[in-house]
């Protein structure tokens, strides 16, 4: 029965201990137990160009009733909470440095479970060699996971959402509609979802979205983009942020609605069960795709660096000089809608 321990059965201090042990156990390095967390800035961990050192920060909640579909595991929960805060570092082109993690944990969590949980989270950090400095641990009715993640930028290369032009190529780094199919299989369909195995690449990207590209770090370092956002919570939704980000008034986007744009698994779902490939593609969320904007004239520049380096831009659109988003399906010019996920609705 020893699989059955709970973590009431612990308590605060073994958990954090168990915390410590594990991440020594994988990384050499042992947490900061202290009042407050703090970490020296090794000289090769951020350029020497310019007068400024930036520190970036970002904190992106996990909460278990709203993210967490039922049949993802726990290794992939806490691999999800990492990935979802580093995303919106690296769209910035921003190496992410240290991570604190808080943890809302209930005492009814089997210790197998919370052990998966942990690596999940840990192994994740591994991969991105992100030093996991220390946190929190509290009791929670559910599972909430807000981690605190940094990094260190010296010059002015950060990749904002402000810097908007006309003309400007709209890009991203993958393409849309898995998240879409996913969500609707496993939140909608009825039965295992075994039964939709060809479907399986959709399904994973809901529960083990897929790695994080390293394009924004490419374009941040060759200065060839001028501005980006991650799309977590629908195309839509991203598109008419970055709108709303930018100080121009009468701007706007012209969508591509075709392959480029829209993964092969969501026209063949869209078309099966006869379901708007405009929904999928749109409103589907959490893909953790980058999107970004760039001068025509550096194009061709940036997809034959990043082809070099192994990564993958498509071009989707251009930005237009009218407040709207457009999306061309065919020979049909479509007024776009703001939709996508929203808390508290």
């Amino acid at each position: 029965m020893k699989n059955k321990i709970k973590l009431i059965n612990l308590g605060e201090s073994q958990i954090i201990n168990l915390i410590e042990d594990m991440v020594f156990e994988k990384t050499g390095k042992k947490l900061i137990r202290d009042d407050s967390f703090f970490f020296t800035l090794e000289k090769d961990s951020f350029s020497s160009e310019g007068n400024q050192l930036n520190i970036i920060f970002n904190t992106d909640m996990l909460v278990s009733t709203t993210d967490t579909p039922k049949d993802m595991s726990y290794y992939q929960i806490g691999r999800k909470a990492v990935l979802m805060n580093l995303s919106d570092l690296i769209v910035k082109g921003v190496k992410p440095t240290g991570i604190l993690i808080s943890l809302g944990l209930s005492k009814d969590m089997e210790l197998r479970n919370f052990k998966e949980l942990m690596t999940g989270i840990i192994d994740y950090c591994i991969k991105w060699k992100i030093n996991y400095l220390g946190g929190d641990v509290n009791e929670t009715k559910e599972l909430i996971i807000n981690p605190t993640i940094f990094g260190v930028y010296s010059g002015t290369k950060i990749i904002y959402r402000s810097g908007l032009n006309p003309g400007n190529y709209l890009i991203t780094n993958g393409k849309f509609g898995l998240t879409g199919v996913g969500f609707d299989i496993l939140l909608n369909k009825k039965g295992d979802p075994k039964e939709y195995s060809h479907y399986k690449r959709s399904i994973m990207s809901v529960l083990e979205p897929y790695d994080l590209g390293k394009e924004a770090l490419i374009l941040s370092e060759k200065n060839l983009a001028t501005s980006s956002i991650d799309s977590s919570d629908g195309l839509a939704k991203s598109l008419t942020d970055l709108l709303h980000s930018n100080p121009r008034k009468n701007i706007g986007f012209e969508i591509l609605f075709n392959e480029d744009l829209i993964d092969e698994e969501a026209f063949r779902y869209s078309e099966e069960f006869n379901i708007p490939l405009e929904d999928l593609v749109f409103n589907g969320g959490e893909e953790f795709i980058h999107i970004f904007t760039l001068d025509p004239n550096n194009y061709d520049s940036a997809l034959k660096t990043i082809k070099s380096e192994k990564g993958q831009i498509f071009k989707i659109g251009e930005v237009i000089p009218e407040n709207k988003i457009y999306y061309l399906n065919k020979s049909e010019r479509i007024e776009l809608k703001r939709s996508g996920f929203e808390h508290f609705k």
